[in-house]
């Protein structure tokens, strides 16, 4: 099951963050901030899966985006992985070229809907 889907940016900044479970304003900020040093930290070698406390983080990085998404221990990591593509692809059809102003363009718009 997903928990969270989170877009940041190089810089550290989040620019999306949706939350599938309860999780309390402070402790989404501290967790958003692990989450992203984990991340941001890792070389383009690595791997896109970080095992973290007691679920796995999957993300990918597009430009000078990464989306990160945290799924328990049971979820598929791979079909997250092409999820997160997924997507990427459809704002990509929608926005022709993805950015961190059509992402922040694009949740204004589904918060609208």
């Amino acid at each position: 099951m997903i928990k969270f889907f989170l877009m940041v940016n190089k810089q550290g900044q989040t620019r999306l963050s949706r939350y599938y479970e309860h999780v309390e304003i402070n402790k989404r900020t501290m967790l958003e901030a692990e989450v992203i040093k984990n991340c941001l930290s890792r070389s383009k070698d690595e791997c896109s899966f970080i095992e973290y406390k007691d679920f796995k983080l999957v993300y990918r990085q597009y430009a000078a985006l990464f989306i990160v998404v945290g799924i328990d221990q049971t979820e598929n990591e791979m079909a997250v992985y092409e999820l997160i593509h997924n997507f990427v692809e459809v704002l990509d059809k929608y926005f022709s070229r993805v950015s961190e102003l059509d992402v922040s363009f694009s949740v204004s718009e589904i918060y609208l809907l």
